[in-house]
């Protein structure tokens, strides 16, 4: 037969005698040529005795597969090689069986003994794709052979398997769910694996298996919390979803009682960071008289998890800083959350992809933390090279972000991006100025007169949007804009589209008393075309005549009747039935229906304005950053976000006991390693103490979180935990020493204190406070022990014993326990009060040393508040006195004056309830019972303006009166001084570049050469402190906002001869901006 050599000649050419055949890919020959021998020359290599043949085999068909060509025909020929010694070719084998076991089961069923003798291969990458294969065969037979295999590789010496037994659990789940009780058992002894590998995968496995077991999370909760930064980025965006739900029902909201945190004017020296984020002290309780219900203190546990996911925010994966911003935005205070809006801004410079998601969340929280992302309003300016679906996200989020201080440069972006080419863009653009002028009553009148303009653009799209928008924007005040409705009546013969019509005729019937001429000549004209109009068009015609005939029956009666008898006989049945409704109601018949009396209350019945609102408004209730976000629908598999709880549950559950032979080892070692490591260079634990225990403040979280990831990568987890336990007791010591002289020590201190005084006592109490008794050292001692939680407490040692007895250890101590590498937990030492004092004088926290260093210069004088008329004889004026408030540090102070000009006294003076802007919020002065006749009075207030210059409106009430106030600060009133040294500030000052530097040229008069008058104007104007400077004609000032601490660094070089320099650094670019103006005025004036 000549079919051989045929197909030979047809493929190319045969191959020399003992050589393997190449065939050519099928593909490539003709449609009607055979392909029966396809794959020969591969079948014949792997079946050779050659390795090196089989591996150049195997190489081929991997590649093939990798290129998505079919490779299903050679399971047979693979499938024997699965027992071959050469481990190359081994791996390749699993690789392809992995691939194709489930399209040929019953093969690969054939193969199951192999696959069994390979969970049992030396080498881990074997058993791992061993494993691997055996849970790809999805036949129920083999559910007790897999279930065994995973069990066995949950157990294995190799991480890389534990792992791949994690990944074979969902599968089998999925093939036989009556398996969950002893999934759930292997899960269990899974999620107390300590090494970083497995956390990820078995975190997805009890996802998917058991995600409402949430106490199998408990004991290894704060392990998960530590061992997340070295997780791969799949791992840690599963944990810190799985980690977000756990949260929400096992801590409490950190947003309730916001009203009643108030914080310490005097913070304690080594005060804790979580003190410093809550304002909870134990101080608090003598300084200011506690609230009704107990202020909020946030878990540790809550703390660490929010403390320790804050360095990802700089991962270079979008999906773990997404992770992590609806982290924080779903369960860090409002204080906290502003950390995640430079990161999101971040990820739009990627790709188009990655900005549609993170703009998505970014509108949903732009609703309700609008401050958040204003400093970067900038960054969501749109470009013309932006997809349709960018543009309108970014719209979304101006709109949102857009007040009344920013509205202006919000509107000129509007109004270039409305000449764009893309008409969806345009359309979106002209609703985003209608929902700009819902919100801002200022801009109304403003963006009105912008809309009619558009009504002469030849576009006719534009047009439509235009008419749709100003008809709703009407509707909130029609009788000012009569002239508008006329304009909009004449349109009706020019424009076609069938929305703009409908919303012209419907202004025309509601407000038809404002055009009582034009309104029967539009139904007129629209009588005549009303076969050829749209649906929607013909029921708003419809509607014109109920109302027209209502109101002016003697022009309209003849062509109502006509436009009801077409409407008789339309198609549409919608029409149809409304013109037969319309007809009984309005047209009175001989048996006078119960509804026709009442026709006007209903057809011209006053309508609300509609509420323009942002379609992300209700999305809020999605977790964010999941799919069912994005769809703003419930996707399968969606697992809803658990409300707070109303009480926290017991904290305990996360603590874990602890065997008694490893608390001796862990002593042991302590006493041997550690010694020397302490004795030699003491002050060790100062500069890790200081990265560990970073403010949590919006600008500094940046700058930090680098160290703060470092602290957490470089040293062990024990070691942590022991800096944590040093940061709970009040930081005892920043030079530890050795365990002796440490227990002297406490001997020495407990002998001056009274019996029964805690051995923790904090250290700047008994150094810091040298004048004060005692007896106020054991009363704020015992309070703070009662506001700590259970497991602080546990930590605590009772005084009676010298030597720390054995106690109970929570799991951050043994997180990843080895003997030999295991740092030791330092009993904390008592400070001496001359280092306390050098050590005070070595720091620069702003919050210890502004008050001490930097005398407040006075700054704008009263100003009127009440005109005492207005106030029927109360008068009222304001000052900003620049001294810290002392309820809340991040709060302005200002001073209240009150006079009394009548001739009564004036009783139960008081704040009444604010409702103020996102961000904003005011601690109202204490009542003032009775002001008499002439006697004035003055009350201090505080008020966190979030740093912005929005006005704060707030009613002063008395018995009988409330008068409705305003105070708006200048730009110069929201920050506070800092003391920096010339280095510092110019380092500083190179890390705020770019744009967040504002350099301006003014001249200065002759009045303002001298030193003197420089530095009064300057601080006058803003609330800072003066830099030391080296050179004569340079002035440098340096400030932090009080909200968010950012620095403001205002520099001025008066040069003798021509124009000076005003730079000002800064992150708040608004802030800067401002200053500038106000610095440049108070100098040049």
């Amino acid at each position: 037969m000549s079919t051989a050599p045929a197909y030979s000649e047809d493929k190319g050419g045969s191959a020399g005698p003992g050589e393997p055949e190449y065939g050519h890919d099928p593909a490539s020959g003709g449609i009607f040529s055979s392909d029966y021998r396809r794959h020969d020359d591969l079948k014949e290599m792997l079946d050779t005795n050659k390795d090196s043949l089989k591996l150049e085999a195997m190489k081929r068909i991997v590649a093939m597969i990798a290129r998505g060509k079919n490779a299903s025909d050679l399971f047979p020929a693979v499938v024997k090689n699965v027992a071959c010694k050469n481990i190359e070719v081994k791996k390749l084998v699993y690789v392809y069986l992995v691939r194709y076991a489930e399209e040929q089961q019953d093969l690969a069923l054939l193969s199951i003994s192999t696959f069994q003798r390979g969970l049992k291969d030396p080498n881990q990458l074997i058993r791992a794709s061993a494993l691997r294969v055996l849970s790809s065969i999805r036949v129920p037979i083999i559910v007790p052979i897999m279930m065994l295999a995973i069990k066995e590789a949950a157990s294995d010496m190799s991480p890389y398997v534990r792992k791949t037994a994690a990944h074979a659990i969902p599968k089998l789940y999925s093939l036989d769910s009556d398996q969950k009780d002893q999934l759930i058992e292997v899960i269990e002894k899974l999620l107390a694996d300590k090494t970083t590998l497995v956390a990820g995968s078995v975190v997805m496995a009890f996802e998917e298996v058991c995600p409402e077991r949430i106490d199998l999370i408990h004991k290894n909760y704060r392990k998960l919390c530590n061992l997340l930064i070295d997780v791969e980025e799949w791992g840690q965006v599963v944990i810190i979803s799985m980690l977000t739900r756990y949260a929400r029902t096992q801590f409490l909201s950190p947003t309730q009682n916001e009203s009643l945190l108030e914080e310490n004017p005097e913070k304690a020296f080594y005060g804790s960071e979580e003190d410093e984020a809550k304002g909870t002290g134990s101080e608090e309780a003598t300084a200011t008289p506690l609230p009704a219900r107990k202020p909020y203190v946030m878990d540790p546990d809550h703390r660490l998890l929010l403390r320790n996911t804050k360095p990802l925010l700089q991962s270079r994966s979008a999906a773990v800083v997404m992770a992590v911003a609806q982290l924080y935005f779903h369960l860090a205070p409002k204080a906290e959350v502003g950390v995640i809006a430079k990161a999101l801004v971040r990820l739009l410079r990627s790709h188009s992809e990655v900005q549609y998601v993170v703009l998505q969340n970014v509108a949903t929280m732009s609703i309700k933390r609008r401050g958040m992302f204003e400093p970067y309003l900038k960054s969501f300016y749109i470009r013309s090279t932006d997809p349709t679906q960018i543009k309108i996200l970014k719209l979304e989020v101006l709109t949102n972000l857009a007040n009344e201080t920013n509205i202006p440069t919000v509107l000129r972006e509007f109004q270039t991006y409305i000449r764009s080419m893309d008409k969806d863009f345009v359309a979106a653009t002209i609703q985003a100025i209608g929902r700009c002028a819902t919100n801002i009553g200022r801009v109304r009148d403003t963006c009105l007169n912008g809309l009619v303009q558009l009504l002469s653009n030849r576009d006719e799209l534009v047009v439509a949007e235009s008419v749709v928008v100003i008809k709703k924007l009407l509707q909130m005040q029609p009788a000012q804009h009569g002239e508008i409705i006329k304009h909009l009546a004449k349109l009706t013969d020019n424009i076609q589209v069938p929305m703009a019509r409908a919303s012209i005729l419907w202004l025309i019937g509601e407000y038809c008393e404002h055009v009582p001429r034009m309104a029967p000549d539009v139904l007129r004209k629209m009588a005549k075309s009303f076969t050829a109009e749209e649906d929607i068009v013909k029921l708003q015609v419809i509607n014109l005549a109920a109302k027209l005939y209502l109101t002016n029956s003697k022009q309209t009666k003849l062509l109502t009747q006509y436009v009801l008898s077409l409407a008789k006989y339309d198609q549409n049945y919608d029409i149809r039935d409304r013109a037969r409704f319309t007809r009984q109601l309005i047209v009175p018949s001989e048996q006078g229906g119960a509804l026709s009396r009442h026709a006007k209350k209903l057809f011209l019945a006053p309508k609300p304005a509609p509420v323009l609102e942002s379609s992300f408004k209700d999305r809020d209730h999605f977790q964010l950053g999941s799919l069912s976000h994005l769809l703003n629908a419930k996707a399968t598999g969606y697992q809803e976000l658990p409300d707070w709880p109303e009480e926290a549950p017991d904290p305990s559950v996360r603590n874990v006991e602890v065997p008694e032979w490893t608390k001796c080892s862990n002593r042991e070692k302590r006493k041997e390693k550690e010694k020397p490591f302490y004795s030699d260079s003491e002050g060790e634990s100062g500069p890790t103490e200081s990265a560990d225990s970073e403010p949590e403040s919006e600008s500094e979280s940046d700058s930090k979180s680098s160290s703060e990831s470092g602290s957490g990568e470089s040293s062990s987890e024990s070691d942590n935990e022991d800096q944590d336990e040093d940061e709970d007791k009040g930081r005892g010591s920043e030079s530890e020493q050795s365990e002796e002289e440490g227990e002297k020590k406490k001997r020495k201190k407990r002998k001056k204190l009274p019996e029964g005084h805690g051995e923790d006592s904090s250290s700047d109490e008994g150094s810091d406070s040298s004048s004060s008794s005692s007896e106020s050292e054991v009363t704020s001692e015992s309070e703070e022990e009662q506001d700590e939680p259970a497991s602080w407490k546990r930590k605590t040692p009772p005084s009676s014993k010298s030597a720390p007895a054995a106690k109970e250890i929570s799991l951050l101590d043994l997180e990843d326990f080895t003997p030999p590498s295991i740092q030791p937990v330092s009993p904390p030492t008592v400070v001496s009060t001359s280092l306390a004092a050098d050590l005070e004088g070595l720091t620069l926290t702003d919050s210890s040393l502004v008050p001490s260093l930097l005398s407040p210069v006075p700054g704008v004088g009263r100003q009127e508040l009440l005109h005492r008329v207005a106030g029927e004889g109360l008068a009222v004026d304001y000052a900003f006195s620049r001294q810290p408030f002392s309820g809340d540090p991040h709060m302005v102070s200002v001073h209240i004056y009150f006079s009394n000009s009548s001739e009564t006294p004036i009783k139960g003076l008081h704040v009444g309830t604010p409702k103020l802007p996102a961000g904003i919020s005011i601690q109202e002065f204490p009542e003032i019972e009775s002001l008499a006749p002439g006697e004035s009075a003055t009350a201090i207030m505080g008020i966190n303006f979030c740093d912005s210059t929005q006005a704060a409106n707030f009613q002063l009430c008395t018995q009988t009166r409330q008068f409705y106030v305003s105070i708006q600060p200048p730009v110069g009133e929201l920050m506070a001084p800092v003391f920096m040294s010339e280095n510092e500030f110019k380092k500083e000052q190179g890390k705020l570049t770019g744009m967040n530097e504002i350099t301006e040229k003014l001249t200065l008069p002759d009045a303002c050469r001298s030193d003197h008058i420089v530095v009064q104007k300057v601080t006058a104007t803003a609330n800072l402190g003066r830099v030391p400077c080296g050179t004569s004609d340079e002035y440098r000032f340096a400030g932090r906002t009080l909200t968010s601490g950012s620095l403001v660094l205002l520099t001025l070089d008066a040069r003798p001869t021509g124009t000076a320099q005003l730079i000002v650094n800064s992150e708040k670019m608004v802030i800067g901006t401002m200053l500038v103006k106000d610095v440049i005025q108070a100098l040049t004036q």
